[in-house]
Parts: structure tokens; C-alpha cells; sequence
């Protein structure tokens, strides 16, 4: 594909280097192509003297990217092909890393839905614009998986226990909780990202992207996460899924029964294995280190688990929204599960 009809738009104009997601219908999730499309274009600016500055964006108003392929991901695991599967996260999560590292100033604007793989490109930029349609969540845990695409990192360095909870429950953020929980830097209103986007090629020297984004940010209202933090930090801060559970209960907001409810729907595998995630990327060091754990993580569920087969199938496929979870119940889950994921090494390193 060419020019309007591909699926990642790349052109540079007046010292701007710009990537545009351009699969509207699909919210813009990504595959390996476009991963691949991306990384393409950050090579070929990285030491191009007219790209002084990368903005990242997505077509459409609806969203920034509703993640990756997961139904393909459950063919994938469906019929044991680890290579298919690996390749696809080797790529993504270099490009995650690429975009953390990148040399040149690295500018997202997440309108709109950006969940998963699209928190990914998002949230691990220099300058991170989110506007009032901005829906950031990493939902995984929601289809028996586990957050992945460095957002294991983000969580873990999130205020309090408020990563525990964003990552056990999948909940959604507004451009308030993305700031609060370090997601997102600046709120630009929907009406105004255009002139953004314009400024950013019309700049005058010497301001760059940080000083620009200044003067369309907006202070976002008190984050309900801040306004939570009590019962999250308290609830969460607990050793084990069922001492959450157990914590949330004993709380009289409506808010934390809610939470109660859902994670006790959720896939026991997942809900464990993720928290363990979360506070091991705590202690960690980099992105790169949080990365390979996740790369561990997300190989060991698509190869071994089928609580991602089921959970894909419940809420993407059928629709049923009524998952058949591999152990049901807390109770039966093998006390070795979590060490038998950390333990898992992938048939291919990431970074080899």
C-alpha cells in the first residue's frame, strides 16, 4: 500500500518527522507490518539532519490504537506457533524500547481509545499529549493475559498500589488518571490538537515540543484515582488476589466492591501471575529489563495457558462474554504457577 491507503502514513515537513496510524476502522490496531512500518521510519529519520522532532498520531477521532491483533494471537496459540507469535512481540517491543531511547525529541498524541499494544507507543514517548476523549487502559488481564508492551513499567512506577489496581481490574483511564498515573504528561483539548500539530512545524526557534506543548496544555480536573487512593493503597498493598479481594470487601465504597466483582470474574492465572508482574517490574531496573520479563510472560501464556485462548474467544470471537477459566477458582490455582511463568524461557531471546 501507498500513500493515503496505508496503513501507517510516514511523511516529513519543515523539521517534523510524522507517523500517522491510519486504520481507522480498526481503531487503528496494530500488526507486525506496521510495528515494522514504524521502526522502518525511525531508522531512516535517526541521522536525517531535516527530522528534528517525531510525532506519532492515528487517523480518525475514535481512537489512537486499540492494541494488536489478539484474534490473531489466538490462532497463534491456538495451533502452537511459537515462531509467528515471537516474531510479532520481538518486533513490538523493540519499537516499545526504540521509542524510550529514540535521540530526537518524540511527540504522541493518544485521542481517543489507546489500549494495550497502543499504550505502548504512547506512553513510552518524550512528550505525551492526551485530550479529553483520551481512554488509556491496559486491559489484559480482562482476556486471561498479562499487560505487556513495557506497560508493566508504567504500572509499577504509578502512585501508591494504583498500578496493582489499573493492572488486576484492566480499568480505563481519562486524560486526568493518564497524567496522575504517570501515562500521559500533558492534556491538549481535542479542538486545539491541530494548531498543536501546526506549531510543531511552524516553531520558531529555539522552542522545541516541551515549550510548545505549554501553550495548548490545560490543567485536568483532580484525577478519581488521587481522589481513591485510600482504599486502592490499602486494598492493593495486600501479598496475594485473594487478600485483595478480601481487603476490597471490607471497604464501604461502591467503588471498591466494583472492583471486588470484576476481579472476581477474572482468570485466576492471570490476575496472579499479573500482580507478580507489576512488583517485580518495581524492582527493576530499565525499560529493556521490564520488557524481557514481559516477552517471558506473554510466550509462556500463548504457548501454555488457555486461559488466553479462552478469554480471546469470550470477549472477542463469540462474544458471550462468559469465560470458562482453567483453574476456576483462586483455590485451585497451583501454588508453583508463578514460578513456573517467571521460570519460562521463550525458544527465542528479545534481545539476541
Amino acid at each position: 500500500m501507498s500513500g493515503t491507503d496505508a496503513t501507517v502514513l510516514v511523511r516529513s515537513d519543515q523539521g517534523v518527522g510524522r507517523l500517522t496510524l491510519n486504520r481507522p476502522r480498526a481503531l487503528n490496531a496494530v500488526d507486525i507490518d506496521m510495528v515494522r512500518r514504524l521502526a522502518g521510519a525511525l531508522d531512516a529519520w535517526e541521522h536525517d539532519a531535516d527530522v528534528e522532532v517525531v510525532l506519532l498520531d492515528g487517523a480518525g477521532e475514535r481512537g489512537f490504537c486499540a492494541g494488536g491483533d489478539v484474534r490473531l494471537l489466538r490462532e497463534q496459540a491456538m495451533s502452537s506457533d511459537a515462531e509467528r507469535t515471537a516474531d510479532f512481540f520481538l518486533a513490538e517491543y523493540a519499537l516499545n524500547a526504540r521509542l524510550a531511547e529514540y535521540p530526537k525529541p518524540v511527540v504522541t498524541i493518544a485521542d481517543g481509545i489507546t489500549m494495550g499494544g497502543g499504550v505502548g507507543l504512547a506512553s513510552h514517548a518524550g512528550h505525551r499529549v492526551v485530550t479529553e476523549r483520551s481512554q488509556l487502559a491496559m486491559p489484559e488481564t480482562r482476556i486471561g493475559f498479562t499487560p505487556d508492551v513495557g506497560g508493566t513499567w508504567l504500572l509499577a512506577h504509578a502512585p501508591g498500589r494504583i498500578g496493582e489496581y489499573l493492572a488486576l481490574t484492566g480499568g480505563t483511564m481519562d486524560a486526568a488518571d493518564a497524567i496522575y498515573a504517570g501515562f500521559a504528561d500533558h492534556l491538549v483539548p481535542a479542538d486545539r490538537v491541530d494548531a498543536f500539530r501546526d506549531a510543531l512545524e511552524t516553531r520558531a526557534d529555539p522552542q522545541g515540543p516541551a515549550e510548545l506543548v505549554l501553550l495548548f496544555d490545560e490543567t485536568p480536573d483532580t484525577s478519581r484515582l488521587e481522589t481513591a487512593r485510600a482504599w486502592i493503597d490499602d486494598a492493593f498493598a495486600a501479598d496475594s488476589v485473594s487478600e485483595i479481594l478480601t481487603r476490597l470487601r471490607a471497604h464501604p465504597e461502591p467503588d471498591a466492591a466494583a472492583a471486588a466483582d470484576l476481579i472476581a470474574a477474572l482468570s485466576p492465572t492471570a490476575l496472579t501471575v499479573t500482580l507478580e508482574a507489576v512488583r517485580r517490574a518495581r524492582r527493576k531496573r530499565s525499560l529493556r529489563e521490564v520488557l524481557e520479563q514481559e516477552y517471558g510472560l506473554v510466550m509462556w501464556f500463548a504457548l501454555t495457558q488457555p486461559d488466553l485462548v479462552e478469554g480471546i474467544r469470550a470477549q472477542l470471537v463469540d462474544k458471550d462474554r462468559s469465560p470458562r477459566w482453567h483453574p476456576a477458582s483462586l483455590d485451585d490455582l497451583d501454588p508453583e504457577i508463578v514460578d513456573q511463568a517467571f521460570g519460562f524461557r521463550p525458544p527465542r531471546a528479545l534481545w539476541g
